[in-house]
């Protein structure tokens, strides 16, 4: 996502102040031998199985969110549909590992190293020599220049979403042989294993057309265990072939169908046997894992009439064979209803006993983001009482334990542990404590009791998108909090602290139950959620947020939008105190994490051009870090310095980070090499259906790599 948000002004000067007042903190981590970037929390889960195991052919039916708009993932609109799909049919010279940290991948290179930093920084590329595209031409330096061309930014003919890392490079140019492609950069750039993955043949990056047009609804040459063979929009899927052309381990499955199926649908649609995997909600997983089970007196009841207690059963029945007749024939037609429904129910939990849940940690993380551009969090006071306020061990409990996942809070915003960047940096803003949230909005002038001014509603207050607005004050004996939606300038540093009353009023009674106040106006935060069917999760959290922020005295106004609504009109544009949204892991965090932390700056329109960092709180010092950690070729050095950077951002306290996201897929039995994949990048030619009989892996491996 690259879209530039405004707002009034940017956080300057406090936010500084307070990363200057931590300088000490980063130089503490990793100072031991024990590499703090520590293991992956959980491992993937794709039931594993070596390919004498596996059938030869079939279709694999797998669900997806959406068929895309480009099959380009270098366009702004690309999605995770295209990933997948670039995944597939694609060279990729890098993927991820079961750590998510890059290796070499050996189906397209048989080495790629640094062989010169002076003058100049040089890689050079030697390609695997059966490397070719689907058209038969082989995989060179030509390709390599064209796709670098469209993305050095150089050409604004060509429509990109991103140029990092291509913008570095001086000059790509063949090396000894055909094999060999030497790529110079006009600056050091420490991430360059993040370029050409995926690369796209010349004929998609050759010309502006054709990249900005060429790679939308079809790609005719490609080099990857599968080719692309159809993209019907009208049924909504894509279909992907075994390429004839692959030059590695031939490709189990026939074909894979990438079908759009809504996440609240797919439980039906795997019972209905039209689908063979597909992500899931925790609802739906539990529906799997109760379907698995033997059916017991002691097993969860579900589906229609689930809920019923033992009285409403006898109730129905003494009015169905009640002397009134009309509320007799009315209850006898509902209690048939229901029957038929118990019995579609229970033949759809007959059909889900063929599928299993397969579970990891996705690699990305839910954050709770601090709108820091103006109102109460833009004193950085107020926002570190905030982060001091939230248990965070608590909330990533809540939703990862129901699920036997580990439930570890995330120590970093730059990195997940396993990877090589990771240190949990969280100290720099330190754990939950009451009583120190309590000092700092005090020391930042809100106080209890205060008078409050009359709130006046605007016209078009409500939010755009919004569908249910709820709001609650300090003192909602049900522990939910919400705030009015308004942003205010925070005083200048130095005034005294509080509201203060005309001499003579008397003091309010219950004073430590009341709100939080300043100038006359409550401290209440506008905490903006989307509305749809998949963010349960989110609401839930949130609501456990709010009653955290309760007990230090600040509230909440619960504005729940439309999901269409949620990030375009509220998160990038900035209305919003609280959210919750998610990241994505990156193995390369000096490059991809600096958009989304680099402090903003004013467009020469006026706007505020904050890039990814829909925060608004960015420093000086962290964008330094960023580009010398970029810029180092010293891998040791450039992770330290990723580290200093990422405990900088903890004490400006712009984005908590709480937990990494769940993964949840369900897949049939007998599928093997798939499943939830963790940070490892799929194996497509490896996934298929087990062979007659035959079993996938067993022991500790069951939870590894796809066995070969």
């Amino acid at each position: 996502m690259s879209q530039h948000g405004v707002g009034p002004r940017a956080v300057t000067r406090s936010v500084a102040f307070l990363t200057a007042g931590v300088l000490a903190v980063p130089a503490l981590t990793g100072c031991g031998s024990e590499d703090p970037s520590g293991k992956p929390l959980a491992a993937p889960d794709i039931q594993p199985a070596g390919r004498d195991r596996i059938a030869d052919g079939g279709t694999l039916r797998w669900a997806v969110d959406s068929v895309p708009d480009t099959l380009n993932t270098f366009q702004s609109d690309a999605d995770a549909t295209t990933l997948r799909v670039a995944q597939a049919v694609l060279p990729s010279m890098f993927r991820m590992n079961a750590d998510g940290r890059p290796e070499r991948n050996p189906a397209y290179l048989e080495s790629a190293k640094v062989v010169e930093t002076e003058p100049k920084q040089v890689v050079l590329y030697k390609l695997n020599q059966q490397a070719v595209w689907s058209d038969g031409r082989e995989i060179g330096a030509a390709d390599f220049a064209a796709q670098w061309r469209a993305l050095s930014g150089k050409d604004t003919a060509y429509w990109t979403a991103r140029n990092a890392g291509y913008d570095r490079i001086q000059k790509i140019e063949r090396g000894d042989d055909a094999l060999e492609v030497r790529v110079t950069f006009s600056r050091p750039y420490a991430d360059w294993r993040s370029l050409f993955s995926p690369l796209y043949p010349k004929d998609v990056m050759g010309t502006p057309d054709s990249f900005n047009d060429g790679a939308r609804k079809k790609l005719k040459v490609t080099a990857g265990p599968f080719t692309v063979k159809k993209v019907d929009h009208e049924d909504d899927e894509i279909t992907l072939a075994r390429n004839p052309r692959w030059w590695g381990e031939p490709a189990k499955l026939s074909e894979i169908v990438l079908r759009t199926v809504p996440r609240d649908k797919r439980a039906a649609e795997l019972a209905a046997g039209t689908l063979d995997v597909a992500e899931i909600d925790p609802s739906a997983a539990r529906r799997i894992t109760v379907a698995a089970r033997p059916q017991s007196s002691s097993s969860p009841l579900m589906g229609p009439g689930a809920d019923r207690s033992t009285a409403d059963a006898l109730h129905s029945w003494a009015v169905a064979h009640g002397t009134d007749e009309d509320a007799a024939d009315e209850e006898t037609v509902a209690r048939e209803k229901l029957r038929k429904s118990a019995v579609a129910y229970a033949r759809r939990q007959q059909a889900l006993r063929g599928f299993e849940v397969r579970k990891s940690l996705e690699p990305a993380f839910t954050q709770l983001a601090l709108n820091g551009a103006e109102g109460p969090l833009a004193d950085e006071r107020v926002r570190r009482a905030v982060a001091r306020a939230l248990d965070r061990k608590e909330l990533a409990k809540a939703v990862l334990k129901p699920l036997g996942l580990p439930a570890v809070p995330v120590g970093s915003h730059l990195a997940l542990s396993g990877q090589a960047h990771y240190a949990d940096n969280s100290g720099a803003l330190g754990d939950q404590d009451t009583k120190e949230a309590q000092a700092l909005l005090a020391d930042a002038g809100w106080v209890r009791g205060g008078p409050l001014k009359e709130q006046k509603k605007k016209d078009g207050e409500k939010a755009a998108g919004a569908e249910d607005d709820k709001a609650h004050g300090g003192q909602d004996p049900a522990g939910h909090l919400a705030h009015d939606g308004r942003q205010y300038q925070h005083p200048a540093r130095g005034g005294a602290p509080g509201a203060y009353a005309p001499k003579g009023t008397a003091a309010p009674a219950n004073r430590e139950g009341a709100p939080l106040a300043k100038n006359g106006k409550p401290l209440t935060l506008r905490f903006v959620l989307p509305s749809g069917p998949g963010s349960q999760t989110l609401r839930t959290v949130a609501d456990r947020i709010s009653r955290m922020l309760e007990r230090v005295g600040i509230g909440t106004d619960v504005s729940k939008v439309s999901d269409e609504s949620y990030f375009k009109d509220h998160i990038a544009s900035g209305q919003y105190d609280l959210a919750l949204y998610s990241w994505p892991a990156t193995a390369f965090p000096a490059t991809d994490a600096r958009p989304v932390y680099a402090k903003p700056v004013p467009a020469a329109d006026g706007s505020l051009n904050v890039e990814q960092n829909y925060t608004r709180v960015g420093t000086d010092q962290v964008d330094q870090l960023f580009d010398e950690a970029v810029s180092t070729l010293d891998e040791g050095k450039s992770r330290s310095l990723i580290r200093k950077a990422d405990s900088r951002i903890w004490a400006a306290a712009g984005s908590i980070p709480l937990f990494q996201r769940p993964q949840l897929i369900a897949a049939r039995k007998n599928l093997v090499n798939t499943g939830a994949f963790g940070f490892g990048t799929p194996v497509y030619e490896d996934m298929g259906f087990l062979k007659k009989g035959a079993k996938p892996a067993s022991g500790p491996s069951a939870k590894g790599s796809p066995a070969s």
